[in-house]
């Protein structure tokens, strides 16, 4: 790894503005600017909220028969996919699986390498998680570091919409992860991965999710009704 050694300039000095009134002027305009958009995001927030509550219900009045038959199906969908070839099993592929483990409340989140369902644990919510280790001690591969980019990322979340807009749980781990991953990408001159959402049929929904700029987007769609491609880039990589 390659360090920088930060370059300290002298201290500059302002002088006093020859135009108090006009410093002041612009002092305001800033807290008025700051103070719209503070309240932009406040309702958009409320906006979430309600999304938020009205999938949490429809989810909770899904018949369980029809949500483990839209589980067959969207898996079916998948693993049939020409995007996503596979004989049956996703670790039974020749593909590299990374699974995601929660590192803290802090919307920090890792992708860790597994190669068998046993790699998987539960944590203190009963959710499969990777162990940082395996079973011999030795630390697991973190996506962030490996060697080669990630095709595909497939990732949950509460609600979309048909322009790819993601509504998540409120945690904001996915976004944050994201965000860093495209980041590597781009320093590393790697292809961006297709990102791909599951969902069962009441999750997409009619009206448009609001979003901020830190929400991530997805490329496609999977829902027991099939592929909804959306992005260019799931146009032309998903051949549809």
């Amino acid at each position: 790894m390659s360090y920088t050694t930060a370059h300290f300039k002298a201290p500059f000095f302002r002088q006093p503005s020859s135009d108090p009134v006009g410093s002041q002027r612009t002092s305001i305009v800033a807290m008025f600017n700051n103070n719209q958009e503070q309240d932009h995001l406040e309702s958009i927030f409320k906006q979430k909220r309600i999304l938020r509550s009205k999938v949490r219900q429809a989810l909770k009045s899904m018949d369980p028969s029809l949500r483990s038959q839209e589980d067959d199906v969207i898996q079916t969908i998948v693993l049939e996919a020409p995007w996503f070839k596979s004989n049956g099993s996703m670790l039974q592929t020749a593909k590299k699986l990374y699974v995601p483990r929660v590192e803290d409340k802090n919307c920090n989140m890792r992708m860790f390498h597994i190669s068998r369902i046993d790699d998987l644990v539960g944590n203190s919510m009963s959710i499969l998680e990777p162990a940082p280790v395996d079973a011999d001690g030795n630390e697991r591969e973190d996506v962030m570091h490996a060697n080669d980019a990630v095709d595909l990322v497939i990732m949950p979340g509460l609600a979309f919409d048909r322009s790819g807009r993601r509504l998540g749980r409120g945690g904001g781990y996915y976004d944050c992860f994201l965000k860093n991953y495209k980041e590597l990408a781009k320093e590393r001159n790697w292809k961006q991965p297709l990102f791909v959402a599951l969902s069962y049929s009441v999750q997409i929904i009619d009206e448009v999710i609001p979003v901020t700029a830190n929400d991530a987007l997805v490329d496609a769609l999977v829902s027991p009704c099939g592929v909804v491609p959306i992005s260019p880039a799931a146009l032309e990589r998903m051949k549809l």
